[in-house]
């Protein structure tokens, strides 16, 4: 159990780009990576907008001095100092986020960025090469694949207790922009726009949380071929889609369905991964992230708690508070910073048997991501037609 013991013997020096006070994000990317005194907040841009951006980063208690204009001001006058960070995070439009990276990775600097990593495989296939180059790391945010209980389900299913993955089912369907919310919110409106979010909307947005948590849970399975159908039910949007199914074979025979949406009206959230095999099946819910469903055939259906004696010890060991307490979002980007954290500070290290093993969404997860959306976009708009991955 995570008692807020550092998981290192210090914190890491941290900044961020981005996340200033109308972000969306920002705080929670705040009380993650802070939780745990595993990262202490020293620097920031935080706002396209140097004089609201340094009167935000005063207002969290940082010298005025280290509150930057632009990022490129920050990571090169941090450089210059004896006690500059060490990483950063990126909380800023898609549009810039492969820019943004490859300027800390080249600065030195570990990265923790929003997803999706970039537009293009090419893209991300450059981040994660570079990565390796300079002997860094980027962590992708693949928030509630941090929950304990998706671990819960990645040992159930090496275990065999499954048997042989028939179906994956996933989702990711909220109904809160089922009108064209974005003309009135500024948050929103940057998140329909190509120029900033690149060649999907609710794909990039939204299915790439469930598939990752998949990803997570089955990580020997690859989609082999997929097939997509996008839609634009709020005109406005077009060429982006707010609305998409796609169905996908994978390597062993399996088969798989996706669906996104953000005009599925009356959802509050509705990201769900089911994973069904020949004996039994695993379902979880991001609305009742505390419980997963197994389901054995023939017997009746098992609610597994969070927190309980009878879980495996990868899914107690992230626990924070005992059983029966909820643990949820914030919880779950907690522990992927703690695993950020210590991953940056093995890779520091050359400690390769360490990182051999240690589990967190990096840049390859961030590639696969981006691969899979190109992909989508690539079948939708030649008419909905299977194409290899």
């Amino acid at each position: 159990m995570i008692n807020g013991i550092k998981a290192l013997d210090r914190s890491l020096r941290w900044g961020m780009v981005g996340g200033g006070g109308t972000s969306q994000i920002g705080y929670i990317h705040r009380s993650a990576a802070t939780r745990d005194n595993n990262f202490t907040l020293l620097a920031g841009a935080f706002d396209i907008n140097a004089e609201r951006g340094r009167a935000f980063g005063t207002s969290l208690g940082i010298d005025a001095d280290r509150c930057y204009a632009d990022y490129e001001t920050m990571f090169a006058a941090e450089a210059a100092r004896p006690d500059g960070i060490e990483a950063v995070s990126i909380a800023t439009p898609n549009n810039t986020h492969f820019t943004i990276c490859r300027a800390a990775l080249n600065a030195g600097l570990h990265v923790v960025c929003e997803k999706p990593l970039c537009f293009t495989a090419a893209e991300a296939d450059e981040l994660e090469q570079l990565c390796a180059e300079k002997k860094k790391i980027i962590g992708v945010t693949y928030g509630y694949a941090g929950h304990q209980l998706i671990h819960q389900a990645r040992e159930m299913i090496a275990e065999g207790l499954l048997g042989e993955i028939r179906i994956i089912n996933m989702q990711f369907a909220h109904g809160f922009h089922n009108e064209a919310v974005e003309l009135q919110n500024e948050s929103t409106k940057w998140r329909v726009d190509p120029r900033f979010v690149g060649p999907s909307y609710v794909l990039g947005d939204l299915a790439t949380h469930p598939l990752f948590i998949a990803e997570t849970m089955v990580p020997h399975l690859q989609v082999k071929r997929l097939l997509c159908s996008r839609q634009s039910f709020v005109k406005t949007r077009a060429p982006l889609e707010d609305n998409a199914f796609v169905m996908m074979e994978y390597d062993n025979g399996a088969v798989g369905t996706m669906w996104a949406s953000a005009v599925n009206c009356g959802s509050m959230h509705g990201q769900k991964v089911r994973v069904i095999g020949e004996k039994a099946s695993l379902e979880w819910w991001d609305e009742q992230p505390n419980q997963l469903r197994y389901e054995v055939q023939g017997e009746p259906v098992q609610i597994l708690e969070r927190g309980m004696g009878y879980l495996h010890q990868s899914a107690l060991a992230d626990d924070r508070i005992g059983g029966g307490h909820p643990e949820g979002l914030f919880e779950a980007w907690s522990n992927l910073y703690r695993r950020f954290a210590l991953a940056m500070d093995a890779t520091d290290r050359g400690d390769r048997a360490f990182l051999k093993d240690f589990w967190y969404p990096g840049a390859h997860a961030g590639l696969m991501g981006v691969r899979w959306v190109e992909q989508c976009v690539k079948s939708a708009d030649a008419g909905a037609v299977w194409v290899d991955c």
